[in-house]
């Protein structure tokens, strides 16, 4: 696993959830506070960096993509 992956917290609570739901669990958001810090802790753990704006690789693709489209318009290098 490459050392700068990165990925969205809340995407690792929407599948925990499931899971628990599927379990027959009935986990809830109230009680514990933001799970978003614990969700970014358990990222950090499996050598993930948990980054708010995604997956790094589609950030960079976007940035690349906006680049080329103001370089069309504007002549930006």
């Amino acid at each position: 696993m490459p050392s700068n992956e990165s990925y969205n917290p809340w995407t690792v609570v929407n599948l925990v959830f499931h899971h628990l739901v599927e379990q027959g669990l009935h986990p809830t958001f109230s009680d514990a506070g933001d799970p978003g810090k614990h969700a970014a802790e358990l990222l950090r753990a499996l050598s993930i960096e948990p980054r708010a704006d995604g997956n790094r690789q589609k950030f960079e693709e976007t940035q690349d993509e906006l680049a080329r489209i103001r370089a069309a318009m504007f002549g930006e290098p």
